[in-house]
């Protein structure tokens, strides 16, 4: 067979090969117009044309979006996950708040109580920064012998300094237990309230 022969014969194998090829085309940034059997490096993260042999459009590639879309379903996914977790955690609430309590009184007491506690704890940090006070007065008295005669023992030194430092531990404890007050009753308002909501006939 003449080599003429031969390079025909291989045209006419490679047509049915051809005739299933694809192409893919694509508008890059720069605005030019590019086409590969594989999708140009050019394309990347631009919306793609897949064409056939005839070169009509079979499908459309768009990676930016569907990225954009995978991003918005997975914060919708998570904001779902969380409305979910929400829900559970109030249902819970709720069934624990139902099994605590029998009527809104239940709940009154039950501030009453906690305020009682809070009052009596708020007067035990009273009384410990009176007994503090006293001790840290004794002190300065004895730290006022030392003015002009030097420095001052080491213990002394110690007592002060400790001393100092309950008091402001037990000045901010006391700050602590005046505002729970406020924190008991917002909590109870809402029980109650709650109480109320779930407790009324549908």
């Amino acid at each position: 067979m003449s080599p003429r022969l031969i390079a025909i014969a291989a045209v006419l194998a490679a047509l049915p090969l051809s005739a299933e090829a694809e192409t893919y085309r694509c508008v890059a940034k720069d605005g030019k117009r590019y086409y590969g059997s594989i999708i140009p490096s050019e394309c990347q993260g631009r919306p793609v044309e897949q064409l056939n042999t005839q070169g009509l459009v079979v499908k459309r590639i768009d990676a930016e979006g569907a990225e954009k879309e995978r991003l918005a379903k997975e914060a919708s996914d998570a904001r779902k996950r969380q409305e979910e977790s929400a829900a559970r955690e109030s249902a819970r609430r709720n069934q624990a708040l139902l099994a605590t309590y029998t009527s809104e009184k239940d709940i009154d007491d039950a501030r009453a109580r906690a305020l009682a506690e809070n009052i009596k704890a708020t007067q035990q940090v009273a009384s410990r920064i009176e007994e503090l006070r006293k001790q840290q007065a004794g002190y300065q008295k004895a730290a006022d012998q030392y003015k002009g005669k030097g420095e001052l023992p080491e213990g002394l030194q110690h007592d002060l300094k400790t001393v100092e430092a309950d008091l402001q531990a037990q000045q901010q404890l006391l700050e602590v237990k005046k505002r729970e007050a406020d924190s008991i009753n917002a909590r109870y308002d809402d029980d109650k309230k709650r109480y109320s909501a779930l407790s009324r006939p549908r």
